[in-house]
Order: C-alpha cells, then sequence, then structure tokens
C-alpha cells in the first residue's frame, strides 16, 4: 500500500509546526479527512465510458504497468472531470469550518490574515461532488490547474520559483516561492488520472490481481483498461480501472468501484487531452488590479491566543505523532491515538471540531469489543472507529475488520 505521511515532530508546537499538524491531522480524522486517509492508503480510481472498443496489439498487465511507469509526458494540456461520490452525509458546513481552520484560512481565527486563495485549503473540494478542471503542464516548473465553479474560478499557477493561487470570486491571490525543480505545488492533491493511477498501482503486491480489461476510447485517443482488484476479503474496494493511452502510456481515465457495488466511488478522466506543448502564456500571472495578495510566509504567522475550540484541534495534532499503519496489502488501517479521552468531541469543547463530533455521533455505529467501546463513522470506501479512549483506526475496510484491529491491539 502507498505509505501514509505522519508528522515527525515529538510536540504539535507553535506557529508553522501547529498549523502543519492540524493540516496532517485533518486528512485522517472523521469526516473530512478520512477522505485523506483513502487517498494516502490506496488509489481512488473512475468508471470508464463505453466509447467504444479499438483493436490493439495485446498486452500483458506487466507491459502495461511498464507503459505507465515508463511514460515521459511533460506536456500536455486539457480538460478533467471528478466526480466523487463517499456516501458522506450533508455536514451543514461543519466541514468547510473545520478545514479552514486546520489549514489556517479564512475564518481559522489567530492573525485573521488567511487568504481565500490558500491551496491548502481551496483544493480539498475535489474530495467530493463533481468539478470541472483546466490542466496544463509543461516540463517541470511550469503547470497551472484552474477549478471552474458555476461563474467563479479558481486556478493555481506554478511558473518558475513562484507559485501563485487566484480566487476570482474573492479577488484574492496567495503567493509562494517554490525551490528550483520543485514538483507541482498541489502534488498532494490527486487532481488528474495520472495522480490516481500513481497512488493506486502502489498497491499492486501480492495481495492484488491485475488484468488487462479490454481496449477503450477515452478523449477521443485509444487506451487498454488496466484493472485492479484486491485478493483479500475485508477490503470496501470492488476494483480499479484506469484506462491508459496507447500510444503515450498516460492514464487517462480511472475509476474506482466499491466492493458494495453501485456507482463508482471516484471518477476521474479527461474529456478533452493534448500533447502539443501549451503556449508559454498559459503560465504567466501577474495579481489583478485591487486584488488582495497574500504571501505564504504572512499566512503562516502564528496565533497571538488560541480561539475557543483549538485546543482539542491541537491535541489531535499531537496525536499524529504515533500515527502507524497495521495490517498488509488492502487491509492496512492507519491508527493513531489523539490522546483525547471520551472520543469524538462533543459540543462541550466549542468550535467546529466540538460540533462536528456531537453531529457524528449522532449517526454513527456503536461498537464494543475487547477493545472497549466507540464509534464507527462509515462511507461507500473509508470506514474510522474512534473508541472511547480516544484511538482511532481506520483505512479502506469493513467495520468488523476495525475492530478487530482494535482488539488485537489491546
Amino acid at each position: 500500500m502507498a505509505p501514509i505521511d505522519s508528522d515527525d515532530s515529538t510536540t504539535a508546537g507553535e506557529g508553522e509546526e501547529l498549523r502543519a499538524g492540524r493540516r496532517k491531522a485533518a486528512r485522517y480524522v472523521v469526516p473530512v479527512a478520512v477522505m485523506g486517509v483513502a487517498a494516502a492508503t490506496i488509489g481512488l480510481v473512475p468508471a470508464l465510458a463505453d466509447s467504444g472498443d479499438p483493436d490493439l496489439p495485446k498486452v500483458t498487465a506487466e507491459q502495461l504497468i511498464e507503459k505507465i511507469a515508463k511514460s515521459d509526458v511533460e506536456q500536455l494540456s486539457g480538460t478533467v472531470r471528478i466526480n466523487t461520490d463517499l456516501g458522506l452525509p450533508d455536514l451543514g458546513g461543519l466541514e468547510s469550518g473545520l478545514m479552514s481552520g486546520m489549514s489556517g484560512g479564512p475564518g481559522s481565527g489567530g492573525d485573521g490574515e488567511g487568504s481565500a486563495a490558500d491551496p491548502s485549503a481551496k483544493l480539498t473540494e475535489l474530495v467530493s461532488g463533481s468539478h470541472t478542471l483546466r490542466v496544463a503542464a509543461d516540463g517541470p516548473d511550469r503547470q497551472k490547474l484552474s477549478l471552474m465553479e458555476n461563474a467563479a474560478e479558481y486556478s493555481l499557477i506554478h511558473n518558475g520559483k513562484d507559485v501563485w493561487g487566484y480566487d476570482s470570486q474573492s479577488n484574492e491571490v496567495y503567493h509562494s516561492t517554490a525551490p528550483d525543480g520543485a514538483e507541482r505545488p498541489e502534488k498532494d492533491v490527486p487532481a488528474t488520472p495520472k495522480d490516481f493511477a500513481d497512488q493506486a498501482l502502489k498497491s499492486v503486491d501480492d495481495t492484488t490481481s491485475v488484468t488487462v480489461g479490454g481496449t477503450a476510447q477515452v478523449a477521443g485517443r485509444d487506451a487498454y483498461r488496466l484493472v485492479v482488484e484486491p485478493k483479500q476479503e475485508g477490503s470496501t474496494v470492488g476494483a480499479i480501472t484506469v484506462a491508459v493511452d496507447a500510444e503515450t502510456g498516460t492514464p487517462l481515465k480511472f475509476t474506482l468501484t466499491p466492493a458494495s457495488g453501485g456507482a463508482a466511488v471516484v471518477d476521474v478522466g479527461f474529456t478533452k487531452v493534448s500533447f502539443a506543448k501549451p503556449d508559454a502564456s498559459t503560465f504567466d500571472f501577474t495579481p489583478p488590479a485591487g486584488a488582495k495578495v497574500t504571501e505564504a510566509d504572512e499566512a503562516g504567522a502564528p496565533a497571538e491566543a488560541p480561539e475557543p475550540g483549538r485546543k482539542a484541534e491541537d491535541d489531535l495534532a499531537k496525536g499524529m505523532d504515533g500515527l502507524k499503519v497495521i495490517g498488509e496489502g488492502w487491509n492496512s488501517i492507519a491508527t493513531f491515538d489523539t490522546g483525547a479521552q471520551g472520543g469524538l468531541p462533543t459540543g462541550s469543547t466549542g468550535g467546529d471540531l466540538g460540533g462536528l463530533g456531537g453531529f457524528l455521533g449522532s449517526f454513527g455505529d456503536q461498537v464494543k469489543g475487547d477493545f472497549g467501546s466507540g464509534t464507527v463513522f462509515k462511507t461507500r470506501l473509508v470506514n474510522a472507529l474512534i473508541t472511547d479512549d480516544g484511538k482511532v483506526y481506520a483505512g479502506a475496510v469493513t467495520k468488523d475488520a476495525l475492530v478487530k484491529a482494535a482488539d488485537a491491539a489491546q
């Protein structure tokens, strides 16, 4: 399975370290970062449209994986459609507030200088619903991603050392500086079929079945279909299908269907794509007149005083120091101790986190075992158990698998 990042520092600290810890914590805790667990522990995938079966030379699964690995496309542009259906309930805006607070963005308190154009918060919108992206790349030093939202647009541009985020709705700009040769700045947020496919292929081992499932046409290009399925029982993953461009080896479409059946959990694919060199002006950016510009170092300034409810977030960030992975293959489970007794935060803790905990507790499944008792929050892909003594177990596994893991840890 793909490795799960953990925070190497031993204390959450103040300022940047604390903010970084909260951002990492947000990737793993229910329900907002339960999607981060999904993205970090397995690759997510989309259902392929039936648009014809081109007659292509026969290839083996091993040859197709090698073709993806050797793909050296550095120049492309196109339109990507992302559909994500984790089956999450409507959280009434709590998830937005929590993510904003953990990323230091608007409404997070502290210095109050967060930016609506900060990509660390803005691109988390891709984890749910349907979105249209325009993407362009010209080597490792120039990339652009634009998220189209009704009449508004959010763009993230990497051009040399400069990384710009621009939110047209608020007319805000976020600017940071990337080191020489830095990869695409939004790398931690999968946005293209290749991003998802790269993560999915990390899970290919002896617990995995990999086959070639025929051919297809995606965005007008001939492609092979690579099908990845877990051999193990207990995983919530049904199958992953990747459409691989027959000429370049570039993943064009990516689909993950759950073991429970139904529509794809994640469907990511090009609707238009070109491998021609994008025009250099594509990556030019100058802040519009009147725009509020926030520099990254300014946005990361430490808060003078914690806001109500921040202690629960800080405890959570500290707990991330002990994050580890138990199990193997598709049954891997991420676990860590939040250090917070009483399981899910309740309204008494204050802030968005407390309200979120109370909301989750109202529909989560109460479970008991040798570990004691706790609450299981379920999606169509990732499930998470939060025990009453503050431990978290999360992964793309069934509820029973989480309970067994908690029991075994005693």
